[in-house]
């Protein structure tokens, strides 16, 4: 296995250690506490260093593999999966400790769905489909709403959390937004794709 593809299996072993720093930290589970009791309030930071640990994984095991002529097959499919796995796993976190809405979610997810359906179509026709700039604009607003859902816990400069929670807000819309007109783009662009199926 090459070390873009370790990076990537790194990647998806990260998403455990971070749902539950994320929800044992908001659930005070009690084998949680009395691990992390005396540092219960930087918890949701530890789990935001992980999150963005596993993100640079995404980006430094593309850049190497494409630098380095190291594409494979399980790369390819494995490393979609892994981005999909942890955005998922941290939106759902995110809507169990109440500070995203579900309905928000639903749309990110679907999103994925579709396209994913697109793409398992045009393998089968032996295309190729590449990502679109809206696609990558989409993944990097939803991993920053991400870290500022994650950061806008209360704890965090108490006195400027009103404009933090401006801010959240302001960017959930975009990411929900740069989703949905990213799908757009993407089945206008590849309705061919589905020209002949029945």
């Amino acid at each position: 296995m090459n070390l873009p593809n370790k990076l990537t299996v790194f990647r998806i072993i990260l998403i455990l250690p971070f749902v539950l720093l994320l929800l044992g930290g908001f659930h005070e589970w009690s084998w949680f506490t009395a691990i992390f009791g005396g540092i219960m309030e930087y918890v949701d930071y530890i789990a935001l260093a992980v999150f963005i640990i596993a993100s640079l994984t995404d980006l430094i095991d593309g850049k190497i593999a494409r630098k380095y002529n190291l594409v494979t097959n399980f790369g390819k499919f494995m490393d979609p999966l892994a981005d999909k796995l942890l955005v998922c796993a941290a939106m759902i976190c995110l809507v169990e400790m109440g500070r995203l809405a579900a309905w928000i979610v639903i749309v990110i997810i679907s999103r994925e769905f579709i396209i994913s359906g697109f793409r398992l179509v045009a393998s089968d026709k032996g295309v190729v489909i590449a990502a679109s700039y809206w696609g990558k604009f989409k993944t990097t607003f939803q991993m920053v709403m991400i870290c500022l859902l994650i950061v806008n816990n209360g704890h965090f400069l108490s006195g400027y959390a009103s404009v933090l929670h401006i801010i959240t807000g302001i960017v959930t819309w975009i990411a929900l937004i740069l989703t949905v007109v990213s799908l757009i783009d993407y089945v206008w662009k590849n309705r061919g794709i589905m020209a002949d199926v029945k």
